[in-house]
C-alpha cells in the first residue's frame, strides 16, 4: 500500500507567494463525480490522502464533502493550507479531517507586512480544531529563506497559546494537537533548471507516495507540480496499470540502484536529501 497520494482538488490559488512555483495548467476543481471516480481507484491503495498539490484547498466549496466522502472510503484526509481563509473553515473542522498543516510562511512569501489579522483567525480556527481532534501543524517553512519575521510571528501565537511550549525534533507542541514545525526554504525541480552534480540519488516516489493532479493525471510525488512526468491518467486506467508502467518501472528500478531516471528527479535537491537519510 501506498502511504500518500496528493490528490490535487483544485490547482487554483488566491495567494501569489513569492517561494511558489505556480502553474500553467488549465485552472480546474474536482466535481463531486469526479472525486468519487478518482477515490475509487485509489481505494484500499492509499492510506493517507493529501487534498493538495498545487492550488488552495479551502478555496473548494466541496471540500467538507471530500472529507466526508475520504472518511467513508477508509482514507486518512490531511490539508494543506495557506490558511487565509480559515474563517470559513467551521464546516471543515465538523467534517473532522485527520490533520490541517497550515503554511504560515504563506503570509511572509506574499510580502505581506502585518500579520497581526492572520495569525488571529489561524490561532482561533486552529485551537477550535484542535480542542475536537483535528491534529493542527503550524508550518514555518522557511528556514534560509522568508525567516526574518518568525520571532514576531512566534510572539504573536504566543498571546493566543501561551508559553511554555514543549521543545520537540522539529519544532514545538503548543497544546494537545497543536505544533509549530521547522523546515528549510526548498526550491521546487523545474525541468529548466540544471542537474544537481551529485548522481548517487534516492527517492520515495511511488514507493510511499504518489500524485493525483487534477486533470486525473498521476505522478510520482507532490513536487512534480507541472505534470513532467505524468505516468498516466486515473480517469482511463487503474493505479495498478499506471503503475505497472513502462515509464513508472522504470523509474522506481532507478532510484532503487539510487539513479534518477527522469530529467526533473535530476533536477531535485530532494532526491539527493532523501539519499543521504537512507543510507
Amino acid at each position: 500500500m501506498i502511504t500518500r497520494c496528493y490528490l490535487e482538488i483544485t490547482n487554483i490559488c488566491n495567494l501569489d507567494c513569492k517561494f511558489c512555483p505556480k502553474t500553467d495548467r488549465a485552472k480546474h476543481r474536482l466535481t463531486l463525480d469526479e472525486f468519487d471516480r478518482l477515490t475509487d481507484r485509489l481505494q484500499n491503495q492509499v492510506r493517507f490522502l493529501y487534498f493538495h498539490l498545487m492550488g488552495e484547498p479551502f478555496l473548494h466549496p466541496l471540500l467538507s464533502d471530500f472529507i466526508k466522502m475520504a472518511r467513508q472510503k477508509g482514507f486518512v484526509p490531511v490539508l494543506t493550507t495557506n490558511g487565509t481563509l480559515l474563517s470559513k473553515g467551521q464546516e471543515v473542522i465538523d467534517a473532522r479531517p485527520h490533520k490541517i498543516q497550515i503554511s504560515l510562511h504563506s503570509q511572509e512569501g506574499n510580502g505581506k507586512e502585518h500579520p497581526e489579522e492572520y495569525i488571529r483567525e489561524v490561532m482561533t480556527f486552529a485551537q477550535e480544531a484542535a480542542s475536537k481532534g483535528v491534529l493542527i501543524v503550524l508550518r514555518l517553512w522557511n528556514q534560509g529563506g522568508y525567516d526574518t519575521a518568525n520571532d514576531f510571528i512566534h510572539e504573536l501565537i504566543a498571546q493566543y497559546q501561551p508559553r511554555p511550549w514543549t521543545v520537540r525534533h522539529d519544532g514545538w507542541k503548543l497544546s494537545e494537537n497543536l505544533y509549530i514545525e521547522y523546515d528549510h526554504m526548498f526550491e521546487w525541480p523545474d525541468a529548466d533548471h540544471s542537474e544537481f552534480e551529485e548522481k548517487d540519488v534516492f527517492c520515495y516516489a511511488l514507493r510511499n507516495q504518489i500524485g493525483v493532479l487534477v486533470d486525473g493525471s498521476v505522478v510520482p510525488c507532490c513536487l512534480d507540480h507541472a505534470g513532467d512526468i505524468t505516468l498516466g491518467n486515473l480517469f482511463e486506467q487503474s493505479l495498478d496499470e499506471i503503475l505497472a508502467s513502462p515509464r513508472a518501472k522504470a523509474l522506481y528500478d532507478g532510484f532503487t540502484r539510487h539513479i534518477a531516471t527522469e530529467p526533473l528527479c535530476r533536477r531535485c535537491g530532494y532526491a539527493v536529501v532523501t539519499k543521504q537519510y537512507r543510507k
